[in-house]
């Protein structure tokens, strides 16, 4: 997988107060980013993290023993995953984080599973 970015996993371990969780948050980064891992679904990240959640749209992982929690989005055609907040789990508890990550809001179209019709184009006869 294609993790999508280090530097936001960074400024949360550079954080005062949280600094505990670099170990941990280095160390899932690793395993995620290895070339070895492919997933093509969720029950494959379940497969592998059986701690973490599907809320909406977004993957929630368990960091430290549950100590932090580190909401992701994953997109499996193109094997990328986005950081899209790391929190303590008191913050975790607050829920503000589902509206900032968007997790339930409808995931844009992508140009493969887009519904928008293509143009027709005839071909002349002879062609």
């Amino acid at each position: 997988m294609r993790v999508i970015s280090k530097a936001r996993l960074r400024g949360f371990w550079e954080t005062p107060g949280v600094e505990e969780s670099e170990g941990a948050l280095r160390a899932w980064y690793s395993h995620v980013s290895h070339k070895s891992v492919i997933w093509h679904s969720w029950s494959e990240v379940k497969a592998e993290f059986g701690t973490a959640s599907l809320v909406g749209n977004c993957v929630v992982f368990n960091i430290r023993g549950n100590k932090y929690r580190l909401v992701t989005r994953v997109l499996y055609p193109s094997q990328k995953i986005f950081i899209l907040k790391c929190m303590t789990h008191v913050e975790y508890d607050q829920d503000k984080w589902k509206v900032d990550c968007g997790c339930y809001e409808p995931a844009p179209p992508n140009r493969l599973t887009s519904t928008k019709s293509l143009p027709i184009t005839r071909r002349k006869r002879g062609d």
